[in-house]
């Protein structure tokens, strides 16, 4: 008989009679001083705690800080007698602490002072921001003009020996911003983690991250965005910005956990991505100057609707930025605020700590604002309060998630809204969808034809008492190229609808109607379905056939969706 022995196994074992004999011989000196044995783990280690001293003094004294409440402070040392440590001890007292000691063994120490690695990339930024460099990001930005440029740069970091953290976080921000890109994503798979932008509302994969490189990224952005590290089993949001020259972007953080890990979504809120007027938000030359004449009214509600991701919020900005004037008060109420706008009051709800729309909403009353913005309004008593704001000389901008313009009447009907004050105070309901623009670089004419002709030639002959329509029988496709990151689309703009309150729509509203009924009504009023917009923007080449039928549905059952 052949006897095969299992080395790993066997020094393994041995490995934990040394670790279990080295730590009864530690508690037994614990003991001995009075204090109690501790056995701790990475995962159990608190940062706040950690970042009280830097590394340098942690190891020379044997001293690891591992818990902050308050005041009170947990602390495990190797040898509670060594002369180094006790000075850092009567340094913290007298920082006012209130100290609690244990002892921990020589190798558990070595466990958890590694931890130190992760917070290097906070100690050398400002508290929540990431440093970049007008140089390095100004190298990463003439290098980085496309996702491609992105995945080569990354490739070439992930080659090196040594894993470079601090350049690979800053060359995926760098990459994001130099795209474009409104969200960043890295999800644990099985063997790996996937990077992703999201460029136009459409994500897209940029490279695959080692395991371990993705572990390292994922403790550092937890430490940028004030999250706790040890939280694995729930989700958790934080924020910090990007100092790029004189310029700051805020990114909010968001960390869930998943069947292979904590998968991050970094939001990138680039203020240059709002800075746009009425004209660029792509609102046709029948619509603009109604909105441009009802945001210029001294009292009432303009409503914009649509589903998340719809570009209302950039609307309801841009409407912020056209009315602002040093002599108007401006306040809003959201949740979160994304955006910092100069000169305008801006409160952020928190509905965890009681402060919701409605209680927003009725302190902005008490600061005698001019104009008022709702982030959005989500059931009956702040509907009744934004309506009397509205009735009682203030103008005021929310929104509702409902499909269409008329379906922000029927909502606030059903969320209470007295029919007969609705229509004096709501003077234009809205309903938006985002298209991705064609890439002007490469954008293809094709001729119109088959179902596409049959279907687009249908909604113009609807649209020609409304507008004049210039019909060619040609569109535009999109083809890719390095302008646009291959993809044959760069940018988005708005498709609009609208219904404005008067004398039709004020009868019909009495009655408790359908959405069809107040569809009817508004027919006299000329404007534009988003249906009717959207197919405009394909006949100017603004954007294609295939784009538009992503958000709007082009087929007539005899109502608009």
């Amino acid at each position: 008989m052949t006897l095969q022995f299992d080395d790993d196994k066997i020094n393994q074992k041995i490995s934990d009679v040394k670790g279990r004999e080295e730590d009864a011989a530690v508690a037994a000196k614990a003991a001995d001083e009075g204090l109690p044995f501790i056995t701790l783990y990475p995962n159990t280690v608190e940062t706040d705690a950690l970042r009280l001293i830097p590394e340098e003094k942690a190891r020379e004294a044997k001293i690891l800080l591992f818990k902050l409440a308050d005041k009170t402070l947990l602390f495990a040392v190797t040898d509670p007698k060594m002369t180094a440590a006790t000075e850092i001890i009567r340094g913290l007292r007298e920082a006012g602490y209130d100290l609690v000691a244990h002892v921990i063994s020589e190798k558990n120490f070595e466990q958890c002072i590694i931890l130190y690695k992760d917070l290097s990339f906070a100690k050398t930024s400002s508290s929540g921001s990431v440093g970049i460099t007008a140089e390095s990001l100004a190298k990463y930005v003439s290098k980085i003009k496309t996702v491609g440029d992105v995945k080569k740069t990354l490739e070439e970091i992930s080659a090196l020996k040594d894993v470079r953290l601090s350049e690979t976080l800053e060359i995926i921000l760098a990459g994001a911003i130099a795209t474009m890109a409104s969200d960043v994503h890295i999800e644990p798979e099985e063997h790996n983690s996937r990077l992703r932008f999201r460029l136009d509302g459409m994500l897209y994969d940029v490279f695959v991250v080692d395991t371990k490189v993705f572990s390292l990224l994922l403790s550092r952005i937890k430490l940028l965005s004030s999250l706790k590290l040890n939280i694995k089993g729930a989700g958790q949001d934080g924020r910090f910005s990007i100092v790029a020259g004189e310029e700051e972007i805020e990114v909010r953080t968001s960390v869930v956990p998943g069947s292979f890990g904590e998968s991050i979504v970094l939001r990138i809120l680039n203020p240059k991505s709002i800075a746009v007027s009425l004209e660029t938000l792509g609102m046709n030359k029948k619509i603009l100057p109604i909105i441009q004449n009802l945001i210029s009214k001294p009292q009432g509600m303009i409503l914009t609707t649509g589903p998340t991701g719809s570009g209302k919020t950039t609307t309801l900005y841009t409407f912020l930025r056209t009315v602002y004037q040093p002599e108007v008060k401006i306040v809003t109420i959201e949740d979160p605020v994304e955006y910092k706008l100069p000169g305008i009051v801006q409160t952020q709800a928190d509905p965890n700590k009681g402060y919701t729309f409605l209680e927003g909403l009725r302190s902005a009353l008490r600061q005698d604002p001019d104009i008022i913005m709702i982030g959005e309004i989500r059931d009956n008593e702040t509907a009744r309060v934004a309506i009397d704001a509205a009735l009682t000389g203030h103008l005021v901008f929310s929104t509702l998630h409902t499909n269409n313009a008329a379906g922000a009447f029927t909502r606030l009907i059903d969320l209470g809204v007295n029919p007969k004050v609705l229509t004096s105070a709501v003077m234009a309901a809205m309903a938006q969808r985002l298209v991705r623009k064609l890439c002007e670089s490469c954008k293809k004419e094709v001729p119109m034809q088959g179902e596409v002709k049959t279907k687009i030639e249908k909604i113009i002959d609807g649209m020609k008492k409304k507008i004049e329509v210039e019909y060619n029988e040609k569109m535009w496709v999109p083809v890719g190229c390095r302008e646009c990151n291959g993809i044959g689309y760069k940018g988005r703009i708005g498709v609009y609808e609208a219904i404005l309150s008067n004398a039709e729509i004020e009868n019909v509203v009495r009655q408790s109607p359908s959405e069809r009924e107040i569809k009817k009504a508004a027919e006299t009023q000329n404007i534009l379905t988003m249906r009717e917009d959207g197919v405009l923007k394909i006949l100017n080449g603004t954007t294609s056939v295939q784009e538009l039928e992503r958000v709007v549905d082009l087929n007539d059952y005899g109502f608009e969706t």
